[in-house]
């Protein structure tokens, strides 16, 4: 069966790969060298390249539920995400770091749910890396109101929240104090195409597109 994936990478063949043969040449025979760490969603209505309009060996990028970031501890069992912060930063020196959520997140939104299916034994553990996000919130907010309301703060404040699990890894912390490394937050508007950013000196989010005139 020939699917639409199979035509599709036929057709980046043919066409996208033909016209940038070069760079993926040199990519191929020196390694990557990007200077960004993507944390981003699962979700596939989120793609990195896409909304950055980024190519090839600019971003790399790590992908989970939530765009979750478990804290720094290497006595626990073995976590990918960790592996790759690590990765990024001691071996491929990154300069900048995006910690992205978006809008219309479903792990956030899960985590006003309960969840009883057996099956989602290791979801149900990883989600708790949210919580602290959607008890903020149900705070700021207070438990009655729009539901609505109280998933897009939710969405903003776990962004918050993984800023400060990524800042337990010692590494990460060390490039942030010596100004090496910069960490962005962002939340994606998968309605709009927007994307807001966390301005850690005012505390609140404003958009991207204000950066420009700063």
């Amino acid at each position: 069966m020939k699917s639409s994936l199979v035509k599709g990478h036929e057709l980046f063949k043919k066409s996208y790969f033909k016209n940038h043969e070069k760079e993926f040449l040199e990519l191929a025979q020196k390694g990557q060298q990007p200077k960004v760490l993507f944390i981003g969603c699962s979700d596939s209505r989120v793609m990195p390249n896409l909304i950055t309009k980024s190519g090839p060996g600019d971003l790399f990028m790590i992908r989970n539920i939530g765009n979750f970031v478990a804290p720094f501890k290497p006595d626990e069992d073995f976590h990918s995400t960790a592996a790759a912060i690590e990765y990024a930063v001691s071996v491929l020196k990154i300069k900048e770091i995006i910690i992205c959520g978006h809008t219309q997140c479903g792990a956030c939104a899960s985590l006003f749910e309960t969840i009883e299916d057996p099956e989602l034994v290791h979801t149900k553990h990883w989600l708790k890396l949210g919580e602290e996000a959607k008890n903020m919130a149900v705070e700021v907010l207070g438990a009655d109101a729009e539901k609505e309301k109280l998933l897009r703060l939710t969405e903003q404040l776990s962004v918050v929240k993984q800023i400060e699990h990524i800042l337990t890894y010692p590494a990460v912390k060390r490039g942030v104090d010596a100004g090496t490394i910069h960490i962005h937050g962002w939340v994606y508007n998968l309605a709009t195409g927007d994307i807001v950013y966390y301005n850690s000196d005012d505390g609140c989010f404003e958009s991207l597109s204000t950066l420009e005139s700063k």
